[in-house]
């Protein structure tokens, strides 16, 4: 992804800071050159960089962020996932999340704290800001988006996840890793699963599994994930498990919703899930509408 020379600000940065300006300004429909100026663009910059962001236009883009679409996408949402659970990997360009293998760190592992082990982790970019990722033997067992200053506090939250393994850091390692999690897969049926390793209890784990059901674009509420793990009563449980996922992006825990339709909390920030659930909205858009990735014109 191309970066500005001299600037600090990232495409995120700017990503997010459009979303926060949109949720108090959209009742007066901003246009194009409206919030390429409120993040010091010209239109023709901020247009490309929404198409490289996105894959879409900054219009169509922004149609995936309204409440509108959210809700439509809620009212689909008992059939969407049914659909998931039927069809497997048919679908999306990007790497479908049933290409990880999620597996349950044992009781024994939990209780060493990862006593020989060796994790390897580092800092890597995504298309969301930073993330720290983390891979112990057993497969990918942290990953986080860097909200401090420094990434200080996500070390330290890695550390104490498993306080007896070794720590080696490799940034190199995390860019490959962050790069298959992240980017579009020309053929997911030739890549080699992801293995994620995870300390849960058994119905935390439950949980997880599930949601690696729910397909890029698609969500899905609470109550709706709790009824398909045949515990319709258990909303409130269910979502004080994916409070507790350790694996950002990679378990969605994004694409559970309020009920009601609106998008509510995320362990990484509410802007940042607004942010994936419209890049991921606009990819399936973009494979609908079968336009090329990148359009000359600006809307």
């Amino acid at each position: 992804m191309q970066r500005r020379q001299n600037n600090p600000m990232s495409d995120y940065d700017r990503i997010a800071d459009v979303i926060q300006y949109l949720d108090t300004h959209h009742t007066e429909q901003p246009d194009l050159a409206v919030l390429a100026n409120h993040v010091g663009l010209s239109p023709f910059h901020f247009h490309r960089l929404f198409s490289n962001w996105a894959a879409i236009t900054p219009k169509d883009f922004l149609q995936c962020l309204t409440l509108a679409h959210a809700k439509t996408l809620l009212q689909k949402g008992n059939s969407v996932l049914d659909a998931a659970l039927n069809s497997g990997l048919s679908g999306p360009a990007r790497l479908h999340d049933l290409c990880v293998n999620l597996e349950a760190a044992t009781p024994g592992e939990i209780k060493s704290g990862g006593a020989g082990w060796t994790i390897t982790a580092g800092i890597a970019d995504t298309p969301f800001g930073k993330c720290l990722l983390g891979e112990n033997p057993r497969g990918i067992c942290h990953l986080s988006f860097i909200e401090s200053a420094d990434g200080a506090t996500e070390w330290t939250a890695l550390q104490q996840s498993w306080p007896q393994a070794q720590v080696r850091r490799n940034n190199n390692v995390a860019a490959q890793l962050a790069s298959r999690i992240f980017e579009p897969a020309n053929d997911i049926q030739t890549q080699s699963p992801l293995r994620a390793c995870v300390r849960g209890t058994a119905f935390q784990v439950q949980v997880w599994r599930a949601l690696l059901q729910i397909q890029p674009g698609s969500i899905i509420s609470y109550g709706q994930l709790a009824a398909t793990l045949g515990k319709p009563a258990a909303a409130r449980a269910v979502g004080t498990a994916i409070g507790q996922n350790a694996l950002a992006y990679l378990v969605p825990c994004h694409r559970v919703i309020r009920e009601t339709g609106v998008v509510g909390d995320y362990r990484w920030g509410h802007i940042r899930k607004r942010a994936i659930l419209a890049w991921e909205s606009a990819a399936q858009f973009s494979t609908e509408k079968n336009e090329p990735a990148l359009q000359a014109s600006a809307d």
